[in-house]
């Protein structure tokens, strides 16, 4: 018995320093190495950066389509498979709808992220192909540079992690606030 107990407690002692102490300042080192991310954190104009909204007129850019209508408190997906017919029903108006906002564009320009809603429902980021399929009527209707956009979409473009993990995205809320922002600088 004496044999079997010793290496046990023997190991559990090894398992706690190591999980409790090394692997825990290990993971909290490398936590402080990444950049920071801005969850939950209120912006100026008083909206939380990392829940997606809701951006319909003209002027801005358009978030992805949202199946809880934005309501971070029941996020989730549609639970609809993509052969179920309300489903396909609900994606037809949403390609309808934008088409009539970017007459400029074709159906099959349009990034399934704009017409297909997140897992979560409040996803904040848009593909930057799904930004810059905007580009023309955001131009036509601010009366701004198809150019000047484009240089907004390169800075508020988040890069993938190392080129490697995840995609170039874009937060929608953050992209609108650089273009009211230069709008009231062209004003002044």
């Amino acid at each position: 018995m004496k044999n079997n107990i010793i290496p046990a407690i023997r190991l559990t002692l090894v398992c706690l320093v190591f999980f409790c102490g090394i692997y825990t300042l290990t993971v909290y080192g490398i936590s402080k190495l990444a950049p920071e991310d801005s969850s939950f954190k209120k912006s100026e104009s008083g909206f939380y950066e990392n829940v997606g909204q809701s951006f319909t007129s003209d002027k801005y850019f358009h978030s992805r389509p949202s199946a809880v209508g934005y309501n971070a408190a029941g996020s989730g997906g549609s639970n609809k498979g993509p052969s179920n017919p309300d489903y396909l029903a609900e994606v037809q108006a949403r390609i309808d709808t934008f088409l009539v906002h970017n007459p400029d564009i074709k159906k099959d320009e349009i990034p399934s992220d704009l017409v297909t809603a997140s897992g979560s429902g409040i996803d904040p980021h848009i593909s930057v192909q799904a930004a810059k399929v905007q580009v023309k009527r955001i131009a036509k209707v601010r009366n701004i540079s198809e150019t000047t956009i484009h240089q907004i979409i390169e800075q508020q473009s988040e890069k993938s992690l190392l080129g490697l993990f995840g995609t170039e995205k874009i937060n929608v809320l953050k992209l609108n606030l650089k273009l009211d922002q230069l709008t009231t600088t062209l004003k002044q």
